[in-house]
């Protein structure tokens, strides 16, 4: 009965009019044909890496800018620009793109490089010395030009340098291939942490990525909004409106896309046949309960447990708490679940924490002759982040909790 019911539902749901032409051109992973206003990083990139195509090593690269400024599409486009170009001249240009979140050890870094030409390397088990050696091995095979392209490549060093160091030097050991790398990073200050002799060779060349204006932004979403949608399924403020938004996060061109990608899943589901203002506004509140929800997920056990101190003090009917409240239903919750209880100065840099992660909102008030505390506002929706806190097997045993809601208790 339940299939039956189900079936029905996917029929009657494929049977609504999609409004998505290719609904792909709007997600992270797409690499457009053309990438507009960012001209002067894309020429900047190709100079340096013109030198593949003749046969000669490029300089390394270290590529910055804030999150949605196109620094991986430029350089995926780029590297693919250049692979073309190798192919129609009859030279090797083989360029590898690798995701630093994802493979964030210096063993998967070298496997996944090995197996990318060919060669079958166990993703663990062989000492890290014998998997550099076979990727040598593999890529001196033949005359080539090799670029590796480690985006977030500040993932990578916070578990050594080491991989960075032997590649960047990788030259010296091979007599007919070529090794260059481009290293994105969000960060800017990331090169602070590298060993000054990993640092000289990897930092070659540099290229910052400005963030975009909401005008750049608008021209962005106008171009992908073209292959993404049918003909008139945007209503005329609904591009404007992303933009908008996206450009208060400084100007970040990812969280366009995504918006305009959801305000349409929204209208869909709606069984619109036009997406409008209301439905981007859906999505932005959409997105970032979602953004939120993830952040909260990842925190430590001790951060969770101050966060959990403010949302009861909230439910008890405390608007602005303060830091003092916030450690006496701290001390609480640690006693009930058996955690390590943290000094009151440690617990306030905890709320610190939360604040620059916009969990919560926390503001230095002077208390007069009492000295000065922080005030602290919840930032996030309670029920949704109280059902992730719960996800946590440690924290579990806290659903039902009522703390002692006193000025001093005495434990």
């Amino acid at each position: 009965m339940q299939s039956k019911s189900l079936d029905g539902l996917f029929q009657e749901l494929l049977e609504n009019e999609p409004i998505f032409k290719n609904k792909e051109v709007l997600r992270h992973s797409y690499t457009p044909d053309s990438l507009v206003h960012r001209d002067d990083q894309i020429n900047s990139l190709a100079s340096i890496l013109v030198s593949a195509l003749r046969g000669d090593t490029p300089s390394n690269i270290l590529i910055y800018g804030k999150t949605g400024t196109g620094k991986t599409a430029v350089t995926r486009h780029v590297g693919i620009e250049l692979e073309r170009k190798g192919e129609s001249l009859g030279l090797s240009c083989k360029v590898v793109y690798l995701n630093c979140e994802v493979i964030d050890t210096q063993y998967r870094l070298l496997a996944n490089l090995t197996r990318q030409f060919g060669e079958d390397v166990p993703m663990t088990g062989w000492p890290t010395d014998q998997v550099f050696f076979k990727f040598k091995e593999t890529i001196d095979n033949e005359r080539q030009v090799v670029i590796i392209i480690l985006d977030e490549i500040d993932k990578l060093i916070k578990k050594g340098d080491d991989v960075l160091y032997n590649l960047s030097r990788i030259n010296t050991d091979l007599e007919k291939a070529k090794v260059s790398m481009i290293g994105v990073s969000n960060d800017l200050k990331f090169t602070e942490f590298l060993d000054p002799r990993v640092k000289s060779s990897l930092g070659e060349e540099e290229i910052i990525f400005p963030p975009y204006d909401a005008d750049q932004i608008s021209d962005i979403l106008h171009e992908r909004a073209q292959i993404a949608y049918k003909p008139d399924a945007l209503d005329e403020m609904v591009i404007p409106l992303c933009a908008a938004f996206a450009a208060q996060e400084h100007g970040d061109a990812r969280r366009a896309l995504d918006l305009l990608r959801v305000a349409g899943e929204i209208a869909e589901r709606e069984n619109k046949s036009r997406v409008e203002e209301q439905h981007v506004k859906g999505a932005q509140e959409k997105i970032e309960i979602d953004r939120v929800i993830e952040v909260v997920r990842t925190l430590p056990t001790q951060s969770k447990l101050a966060l959990y101190s403010v949302m009861l003090l909230r439910n008890n009917g405390y608007k602005n708490v303060t830091t003092g409240e916030v450690y006496n239903v701290y001390r609480q919750l640690c006693l009930q679940v058996d955690m390590d209880i943290l000094t009151q100065r440690r617990v306030t840099d905890l709320m610190s924490e939360l604040d620059m992660l916009g969990i919560v909102n926390a503001v230095v008030v002077s208390k007069g002759r009492y000295g000065r505390t922080k005030e602290i506002v919840l930032s996030v929706p309670i029920n949704s982040t109280k059902k992730v806190l719960f996800e946590d097997y440690r924290l579990k045993p806290l659903e039902f909790f009522k703390p002692v809601l006193t000025t001093q208790l005495h434990l």
